[in-house]
C-alpha cells in the first residue's frame, strides 16, 4: 500500500530512499516535511520518495486513484486498517478500478504533545502547509510530459475522500495551496471529492468561504451527512466550549444548497448511519450491515467513481436520501 504522511518518523527528516520508516508515536505534530511512502506489511513502511511512488502510481493496473483523508483520533494502523477495507470492498466490485492511497496527517494518541480534540484541529490546519506541496507533486505528475518528453502521461483520474476532520485539512490544504503555489486559483485536480461527516462548518463550502475552493478543485463533490452522528454531535460541544457556534456539514449538509457551486450534491445517510457504525454512526461509508459487505453508503461511492457523476434523486435541490 503505497501512502503519504506529515507525520514524524523516528529519525531524520531528510528523506532516504528505501530507508525503513517508523511512525514516531510520541510526536503526533504535523511536520513540514511530506514523506511518501510504501507499507509492505504491518510495522514494516519504506520510505520510497516521489518520483517512485509517481512511476508505481502510474504503473498501477487501477484505472483510478483515490486518495483517503482520515479523521481525528487515528492513529497510522487504524488508518491502514480503514483502507484496507475500503480497497477490499472496491476490489470485490471491480479488480482494476480503485488504488487508494491514504494520506495521513497526525492526530493525538492520548501520549503525545497534542491531547485533545481542539489541537487535533490545529494539527489538521497546520498540516496543510505540508500537504501543499504533495498536490504541487500530483500537479506536475500530471503534466509531466509537458516537462519530460520521454515520460508517459498519466492518464489515471484522481479523486478524494475526507472523512470527519480530515475535511478539515482538505479544505486548508487547498486554501494554503492556492495561497503559495499556484498563480490563478486551484486547478481541476480532481474527478470526484467525497466529504463524508465532514466535522467543518456547514456553511464553509458556500460561495465566498474557504471550501469554495474544493468545488473549484474537483468536477463533483458529494456530501454525505447524517444528523445523528454522535462524533459530531461531540465535536459540537467542543466547539462551544470554545465558542465557536456553528452546524457541522457533516449534520445537516450545507446550511444553504442554493449559495453552494452547482457541482455540489448531498446525500442524506440517517436511515442508515447508525446500523452500520452502531453507536457513533459517524463511519458509514464504508461496509454496511455486515464485515466486508458493501453498504448502500459505499455503493454510492463507488458508482460515482465509476460513472463520473453524482447521482440524485432530486435534481432540483441537488440531493438524494439513502436508505438500505
Amino acid at each position: 500500500m503505497l501512502f503519504i504522511t506529515n507525520r514524524f518518523p523516528k529519525g531524520s527528516i531528510k528523506t532516504s530512499i528505501n530507508r525503513k520508516f517508523e511512525f514516531d508515536l510520541s510526536n503526533n505534530a504535523p511536520s513540514n516535511s511530506v514523506f511518501f511512502c510504501e507499507r509492505k506489511s504491518k510495522n514494516d513502511q519504506l520510505e520510497v520518495g516521489s518520483k517512485s511512488f509517481m512511476v508505481q502510481l502510474r504503473n498501477s493496473s487501477c484505472r483510478q486513484i483515490l486518495l483517503y483523508i482520515h479523521g481525528f483520533s487515528n492513529l497510522p494502523e487504524d488508518v491502514f486498517s480503514a483502507v484496507e477495507e475500503f480497497q477490499k470492498l472496491c476490489d470485490d466490485l471491480s479488480k482494476n478500478e480503485i488504488l487508494v492511497v491514504p494520506v495521513i496527517w497526525p492526530c493525538d494518541n492520548d501520549k503525545g504533545i497534542v491531547k485533545d480534540y481542539w489541537d487535533d484541529q490545529k494539527s489538521a490546519d497546520y498540516s496543510a502547509i505540508s500537504l501543499s506541496r504533495a498536490l504541487s507533486k500530483f500537479l506536475e505528475w500530471r503534466e509531466s510530459p509537458l516537462n519530460d518528453p520521454s515520460s508517459d502521461p498519466c492518464l489515471k483520474r484522481i479523486n478524494v475522500l475526507a472523512h470527519s476532520m480530515g475535511n478539515r485539512v482538505l479544505r486548508e490544504t487547498l486554501v494554503e495551496w492556492d495561497r503559495y503555489d499556484l498563480a490563478s486559483g486551484v486547478p481541476l485536480i480532481f474527478r470526484n471529492t467525497f466529504l463524508v461527516a465532514a466535522d467543518i462548518e456547514n456553511e464553509s463550502i458556500h460561495r465566498g468561504n474557504p471550501g469554495e475552493l474544493i468545488s473549484h478543485a474537483s468536477r463533483n463533490v458529494v456530501v454525505y451527512y447524517a444528523s445523528d452522528d454522535m462524533a459530531l454531535r461531540s465535536s459540537k460541544a467542543a466547539n462551544l466550549k470554545n465558542k465557536i457556534a456553528s452546524k457541522r456539514l457533516g449534520h445537516t449538509g450545507p446550511e444553504n444548497i442554493d449559495l453552494t457551486p452547482k457541482n455540489i450534491s448531498v446525500v442524506d445517510c440517517d436511515d442508515v448511519n447508525s446500523v452500520y457504525d452502531f453507536p457513533k454512526g459517524h463511519s458509514y461509508f464504508r461496509s454496511g450491515r455486515s464485515p466486508g459487505v458493501p453498504g448502500v453508503v459505499f455503493k454510492h461511492i463507488f458508482e460515482c467513481l465509476q460513472t463520473g457523476r453524482a447521482a440524485m434523486q432530486d435534481v432540483a435541490n441537488r440531493s438524494s436520501v439513502l436508505r438500505d
